[in-house]
């Protein structure tokens, strides 16, 4: 069905429409053999606070934005390739039910749907997408994953030392290799991820360590986040909304 829509009128139709609704400010779309597969809002979790975001599935690529007009108007375009895409299941959690994480070496975040529905349709449909994407191109897998941010709201205290609590004065900062909300002082060394930026990023302590001695356990276990609600990893970064800088 794909290879059909492909060089469709109506899907060049679609796809335009969806480059307009970005305006001069988003990436051209339309490109040979992409095809629109579906769309619809989501709440991504969010550094600060979950966050509804316009999604647009195609066939090699998964595009999000900011919703500023519903089906009219979106900004802060975010492109991500399947190619590198892991999704993984979310348990249940309160309100935060039908969730999913979208996990790639760049950035990785869970996102929920508002119907279990509506779940099983949207993880069908990118696992068919990136498993068609591997095959045609005789590649593996991604096996390293960017680190999911802790939400704010998950740490009143720095989870590295456990003693420091943060303040309006005292701000919150991410590590970029297990993605726990550390003080500054345990947040004071930064690495070369080449996955995730061209520079080095601020990492905590413990990471520093297990980073320049050539081991790479991702998270100490001197706290208990991994039997918490999202099992380990399963919470959400925000680098495009809120305060993105740490």
């Amino acid at each position: 069905m794909v290879d059909r829509l492909a060089n469709s009128e109506a899907n060049s139709k679609r796809i335009g429409m969806v480059e307009s609704c970005f305006g001069a400010a988003g990436q051209p779309l339309a490109i040979p053999g992409r095809v629109l597969i579906g769309e619809g809002v989501l709440t991504k979790l969010c550094r600060k606070k979950p966050k509804a975001r316009q999604f647009f599935l195609f066939n090699d690529i998964l595009v999000y934005g900011n919703i500023v007009i519903q089906k009219k108007k979106y900004n802060k375009q975010h492109i991500i390739p399947l190619e590198s895409v892991t999704i993984d299941t979310v348990p249940d959690e309160g309100d935060l039910r039908n969730g999913w994480l979208i996990k790639t070496p760049t950035k990785s975040f869970a996102v929920y749907a508002a119907t279990g529905t509506e779940k099983c349709e949207w993880m069908n449909h990118i696992g068919k997408c990136v498993r068609d994407l591997l095959q045609k191109s005789g590649k593996s897998p991604t096996g390293e994953h960017a680190a999911v941010w802790v939400p704010d709201s998950e740490a009143p205290i720095c989870m590295r030392c456990e003693k420091v609590k943060f303040t309006p004065v005292i701000r919150r900062h991410h590590c970029r290799k297990c993605g726990y909300v550390v003080c500054g002082p345990c947040s004071e060394k930064k690495y070369l991820i080449p996955s995730q930026s061209s520079k080095p990023v601020r990492v905590c302590e413990y990471c520093y360590s297990q980073l320049t001695s050539g081991s790479h356990a991702p998270r100490s276990d001197s706290n208990n986040w991994g039997e918490s609600r999202y099992n380990n990893n399963h919470l959400s970064d925000d680098e495009d909304e809120d305060d993105s800088s740490d």
